[in-house]
């Protein structure tokens, strides 16, 4: 019995990314080729501007108003007609709009820089240029291409998650990060995955649980356990006492090193859940998280869910290939093909069972040990 859901709408989203994936070669293929080359080579420039507009909080400050450049250049303590030039430029790339001369407003895409709506994206633009994230894009990205080691690594001396566990305000913003995430991705991993098969999904490396919350909301049965290091579990804890909402009585907590150990599962109606966390690392830590989650799993016909992005065999989209390259700009972490992911489950004695489409970027990989598979 499958475990996807909404086949049609996820074949059409495929059909609807392709395109897209097409539509963003057409620059190429339309500007004079030194011109195209100089846009990407000064790319760098919008992604600051977006940088400094977010650490201006210039979308909150807006917020559903309209505002002249004189009183929100007072409100976010900056010059005027630098302020105004700033946003003539982000305007230029589609963020913000300007709704009289002089006078400016959000749009589409700067609201999701309101620190006021709960899906906004603020934190994933603050933490990617943060100095930590981009000296090592800046200063490193050569000598680890001809080296084949991590840029972060030889910006700061450590990987990036390293260097989390002992640089709090870095860590958090990763953290809050990685929760805001749904933002990118929306829930299609809890409405095109058939959930209802699981008593207890078991998060693990879930930070504060929300696609598990999330996930809970739709299946009322359902428990989970949320597994990730000290500082995490602490903070996720701290923030649900702060931010109750329906489901939350369900999640629960458990600091474990998951390079050493998992919770046990009781049953086959348990899932492993990991989502986004073995693209972190390298094929070998794989391989030794994979094994610890089938030994796990072999006597009681528990499942394992992976959600990833899995790369195309061959012509990777851009979006693929940029987060490939972010992976290895902080760790030994990579994307897979499905050749490369499935390389693993034979060295960790898993077997794949079946690959979930979803409305996003990724997808869900069921495996479990080959002699519980279902036939």
């Amino acid at each position: 019995m499958s475990y996807q859901k909404n086949a049609r709408a996820v074949r059409f989203f495929a059909k609807v990314m392709k395109f897209s994936s097409w539509l963003q070669t057409i620059p190429n293929r339309l500007t004079p080729a030194p011109f195209r080359l100089i846009q990407i080579g000064s790319a760098f420039w919008q992604s600051r501007a977006l940088y400094v507009a977010t650490r201006l909080d210039l979308a909150t400050v807006l917020g559903a108003e309209s505002m002249d450049i004189t009183r929100l250049a007072a409100l976010v303590e900056a010059n005027p007609d630098a302020l105004g030039r700033l946003l003539r430029l982000l305007i230029a790339m589609g963020i913000f709009e300007e709704a009289a001369p002089g006078a400016f407003r959000n749009n589409k895409l700067s609201a999701f820089l309101r620190k006021d709506l709960p899906t906004n994206v603020r934190a994933m633009i603050l933490m990617h240029n943060s100095e930590a994230m981009s000296v090592p894009w800046y200063g490193q990205l050569e000598r680890g291409v001809r080296e084949g080691i991590p840029p972060f690594f030889l910006a700061h001396g450590e990987e990036l998650f390293p260097f989390l566990d002992h640089h709090a305000d870095l860590d958090a913003l990763f953290s809050e990060a990685m929760n805001n995430v749904e933002a990118l991705t929306g829930d299609s991993f809890a409405t095109d995955f058939d959930w209802s098969r699981f008593d207890r999904i078991i998060d693990v490396g879930g930070s504060r649980g929300a696609k598990s919350l999330a996930i809970l909301k739709r299946y009322p049965h359902l428990t989970a356990l949320v597994v990730d290091r000290p500082r995490v579990i602490a903070d996720a804890r701290h923030y649900w006492a702060a931010h109750g909402t329906d489901g939350v009585e369900r999640l629960h907590f458990e600091v474990r090193d998951f390079l050493e150990s998992v919770p046990p599962a009781q049953s086959e109606k348990d899932v492993y859940l990991l989502s986004a966390v073995l693209h972190g690392f390298d094929n070998d830590t794989c391989v030794t998280i994979l094994g610890i989650l089938a030994g796990a799993c072999r006597t009681n016909g528990a499942r394992i869910a992976l959600l990833e992005i899995v790369l195309p065999e061959v012509h990777a989209d851009l979006n693929g290939a940029l987060f490939d390259m972010q992976m290895f700009m902080g760790s030994q972490g990579r994307l897979r093909t499905l050749s490369e992911w499935k390389s693993l489950f034979v060295r960790s004695g898993l077997m794949l069972e079946e690959v979930v489409g979803l409305q996003s970027f990724g997808n869900i990989l069921v495996v479990c040990p080959a002699k519980t598979m279902a036939v």
